[in-house]
């Protein structure tokens, strides 16, 4: 594909992510972020993940760092804004972006779970918006789920989805605009039974996580849950549902136990604490253990 230059709003830790992986396939990438001191600091971190990964940190250089949205945006040809999760400000920045992107430009906002028809709700022209939902890290994780509303036109979806393809990402079409699209829908209804058992005194947080990461979570990479009900037969699914789904949690707001747990300041890792203790060494261990995980991954899909 053709070189273009992508504008991104934010460069946390998402957004300097999303601007590697453009950088690394060769797009020039204009990132906006108004904190002087992560703004100055953008090249040197992907410079660090790109050396960490053992690939060139030359791909840094194509990306400039800009203290304005206007300056970010005047040129480009995508623009992903990866911003809090907070609407008014999404809101805000998508009216500041259509007036200062060209109008060809292709506008996507990187929420995790906001419909994407509520943050494009101001815009005049809606056609050209839709969700990108990268994962994170995201220049090592490669799913993006695309997200188009009802007004987002097929043609720039079809764009978009060309474009992440190009980059090495793998784009799946979320057709209809719900909350935490497919991916975080999901993985929070696996949290809300994880949380459940714990507060129901079934067993604590450790044996949650052992009994997910040592069964069926060692066959999630290459046997999705369909695929799976498919393999052991739909006949034992529905059994299984018979039993099961009548008992699981259905609380339809966040369990008490989360609410207790962060109004305690038991926020996790950051905190020290969380649904289990951890010490700065176990927080190193861990992030230093998912990073390694990844990389292998890497190294098989590229072999």
């Amino acid at each position: 594909m053709t070189q273009q230059r992508i504008g991104i709003i934010g460069a946390g830790l998402m957004g300097h992510g999303i601007a590697q992986a453009f950088a690394v396939a060769g797009h020039r990438v204009d990132i906006q972020e108004p904190d002087p001191g992560r703004r100055a600091g953008i090249v040197d971190r992907v410079r660090s993940n790109l050396h960490r990964l053992g690939m060139d940190g030359g791909a840094a250089d194509r990306i400039r760092p800009c203290e304005t949205l206007e300056d970010a945006v005047g040129h480009a040809d995508v623009v992903i804004e990866a911003v809090p999760e907070d609407l008014d400000l999404k809101q805000r920045i998508f009216l500041a972006v259509e007036a200062a992107a060209p109008p060809h430009a292709l506008l996507a906002s990187n929420t995790s779970v906001i419909p994407i028809t509520r943050i494009m709700e101001p815009l005049r022209d809606k056609s050209r918006a839709m969700g990108t939902h990268w994962w994170n890290p995201p220049y090592q994780i490669p799913l993006v789920e695309v997200i188009q509303t009802a007004e987002t036109g097929d043609a720039a979806i079809a764009a978009m989805i060309g474009l992440l393809a190009s980059v090495g990402k793998m784009p799946v079409h979320v057709r209809k605009d719900v909350p935490g699209f497919i991916g975080n829908r999901l993985q929070h209804a696996l949290w809300r039974e994880a949380v459940a058992l714990v507060q129901n005194g079934v067993c604590d947080a450790e044996t949650v996580d052992a009994v997910v990461k040592a069964s069926f979570g060692r066959r999630l990479a290459v046997l999705g849950p369909l695929e799976n009900a498919d393999l052991v037969g739909t006949d034992l699914t529905l059994a299984v549902h018979e039993h099961v789904l009548p008992d699981l949690d259905r609380t339809p707001g966040p369990l008490p136990l989360l609410r207790d747990l962060v109004a305690s300041g038991r926020l996790g890792m950051k905190a020290g604490a969380g649904f289990r203790s951890w010490t700065e060494a176990q927080r190193t261990e861990v992030h230093a253990r998912l990073a390694a995980h990844l990389q292998r991954l890497d190294g098989a899909g590229s072999a």
